[in-house]
């Protein structure tokens, strides 16, 4: 049995650019000056973190730290539910390190300051968080996919996806985000959608969908991952002369005050249809089959917090 203080960290090196593998080092560097007792292992692949996190938790490490963005904790937390171990015995920490950070954000961790971050860590503060969750049919079997952040639905899960990609390029990723959004929204493609929402069925064509047990990139910025309930919203085509002032809202976290936002919060949420839609969750792209039930758990996992 491992013991009780020692971290298990998940470190993938692929997952960014030049600049974010550079920083293990100086990571592990500052662990073992505060004298951190950690194994460390790190992803062969895309998407092995989930099951590395799947295996340090059936080894019986407590506290399992992450050292990358919102995507690589998608991957840990699915691998976290999906093992056997005890869920109320082990913590989940993040060292921001990925393309988007905001989970971290949303606590206070910063993505430029590793040290504060560890250091958090170290004091073992957590708080118990709501886990999303989105059952669905992929490949033919019915599963649970797990989230913390969010579920993105149209132009929200392409705007994640792009801006993925333009960040290896341009290695900045305020700007990659931006020209991915802005690009998309003069596009201004809209997605013909079924979802039924505390009893009310709503059949309308829409630009994105935002479920956020989190803030969800900032479309759903009342939203907290300790309440129990999910928020949601429906972001219908704003005329051409909107899209700055939408944007402007956007940027300065205002979004609630959009005439062309609908919102909502509930519990759960059937997605009956979202033809040719992109879904992301935190963003990982969900490649599903039919339809998809997202509901939450709450208090489901231990999460290290400032």
């Amino acid at each position: 049995m491992i013991e009780g203080k020692r971290w298990g960290i998940i470190y993938n090196p692929k997952a960014g650019t030049r600049k974010v593998q550079k920083r293990w080092k100086e990571i592990r560097q500052y662990l073992r000056l505060r004298n951190v007792a950690f194994d460390y292992v790190q992803s062969e692949s895309f998407n092995s973190i989930e099951r590395l996190s799947c295996m340090l938790a059936n080894n019986g490490y407590q506290t399992i730290v992450i050292v990358g963005g919102d995507g690589a904790l998608n991957d840990a937390i699915n691998g976290i539910m999906n093992s056997k171990a005890d869920k109320d015995k082990i913590s989940l920490g993040v060292i921001p390190n990925g393309i988007g950070n905001d989970f971290a954000a949303y606590w206070g961790i910063e993505s430029d300051d590793y040290k504060k971050a560890i250091d958090y860590i170290l004091m073992g503060r957590v708080r118990k968080v709501d886990v999303g969750t989105c059952n669905c049919n992929i490949k033919g079997k019915s599963v649970v996919r797990y989230f913390l952040n969010s579920v993105h639905i149209g132009l929200g899960a392409r705007v994640v996806g792009i801006s993925n990609s333009t960040y290896r390029f341009w290695g900045i990723q305020t700007i990659s985000f931006w020209i991915s959004l802005i690009l998309l929204m003069f596009e201004r493609k809209l997605y013909r959608t079924h979802l039924k929402i505390n009893g009310e069925h709503i059949r309308e064509y829409v630009m994105t969908v935002c479920i956020g047990n989190s803030v969800g990139y900032g479309l759903t910025p009342s939203a907290v991952p300790y309440n129990g309930w999910l928020d949601v919203s429906i972001l219908s085509r704003p005329r051409f002369m909107q899209l700055f002032s939408e944007v402007r809202l956007l940027l300065q976290g205002r979004i609630l005050n959009s005439k062309s936002l609908k919102l909502y919060r509930t519990k759960q949420i059937m997605v009956l249809r979202a033809q040719n839609a992109h879904v992301c969750l935190d963003g990982r792209l969900l490649d599903y089959e039919g339809t998809l039930r997202i509901g939450i758990v709450p208090e489901a996992i231990n999460f290290i917090i400032p």
